[in-house]
């Protein structure tokens, strides 16, 4: 194969020294280009130093402002930091503050992000920025909601904090897009508490899974998963009946035909109707022989 390439070569008239510079030149051309940007990096960094180590806060300010429009957040906050305290009674202060929010959250880190947007809109109601500081605030809060099946204390929180906005701020442009995050949120508390009390189901504790889907059922009284927790807390109700001791059992069967009712009145065409009727059968039968 090698023969074969060097061939080809000399068919088009290139020899071994031509290929030999070409390679050079190439691998020259790059050692220059990654001096250059190592070079530039460094100058950059020393610039950079130069800045932080000066007296002239004006000046600290200015290129922390730069920096934030070149979106370059490290070096931006980094100064900001640096100056907070000095501007700290001054509108510069102010814009600092605002900046420094935001810088956070180009970062990525939520949390700091909000407690500086809150801290924002708190000190400085009046500013320009304060309705969209006290909106971003409850925004990084629901952005550190996590998944359903974890802890849910930042969810709840988001909940609250959008809400309190659109309480104070009811012509806010920002109210269709708080509802809609509003209605997210909800639907991860409604999704855990569904998939909890299933759990419980699931596993065979019967008298746990029907306080749960009763909780369900009274916190979330518009979930989309009512239809399921209607017909689970009826199941939930008579394989409980089922495994309890005689003298419980007309009790539990008596909950199990409410609950069936309860299922009817709310859903007469419920996918489970098959089931839940021969459920109610059952019940029924157990209660008239007792």
């Amino acid at each position: 194969m090698l023969l074969s390439v060097l061939r080809k070569f000399k068919d088009n008239k290139y020899s071994l020294q031509k290929i030999e510079y070409i390679c050079t030149m190439k691998i020259s051309a790059t050692r220059i280009l990654y001096i250059l940007l190592i070079s530039t990096a460094i100058s950059s960094c020393s610039k950079f130093q130069k800045v932080m180590k000066s007296s002239d806060f004006n000046l600290k300010y200015d290129k922390a402002v730069e920096y934030y429009e070149k979106k370059d957040y490290y070096r931006a906050v980094s100064l900001f930091e640096d100056i907070e305290n000095i501007f700290k009674a001054s509108e510069k202060g102010q814009k600092i503050q605002y900046y420094m929010s935001y810088c956070y959250y180009n970062q990525g880190n939520h949390i700091l992000a909000g407690h500086y947007f809150l801290n924002f809109a708190g000190r400085f109601p009046n500013n320009e920025h304060s309705e969209e500081c006290e909106y971003m605030a409850a925004y990084c809060s629901a952005l550190l909601s996590p998944e359903p099946s974890l802890d849910q204390t930042y969810t709840r929180q988001a909940i609250d904090e959008m809400q309190a906005f659109v309480n104070k701020y009811p012509n806010s442009t920002r109210i269709s897009e708080c509802n809609r995050i509003i209605g997210k949120l909800r639907y991860k508390l409604e999704t855990k508490s569904f998939e909890a009390a299933r759990l419980y189901f699931n596993i065979g504790d019967y008298k746990a899974a029907t306080i749960s889907f009763k909780n369900n059922l009274e916190e979330f009284p518009d979930s989309p998963f009512r239809e399921n927790v209607r017909f689970l807390m009826l199941k939930s109700w008579y394989l409980y009946a089922q495994k309890s001791i005689l003298s419980k059992q007309p009790e539990r069967f008596q909950n199990t035909i409410n609950e069936y009712y309860a299922l009817i009145a709310e859903y007469p065409e419920t996918q489970y109707l098959k089931e839940a009727q021969k459920i109610f059968a059952d019940a029924t039968e157990k209660i008239t022989k007792k």
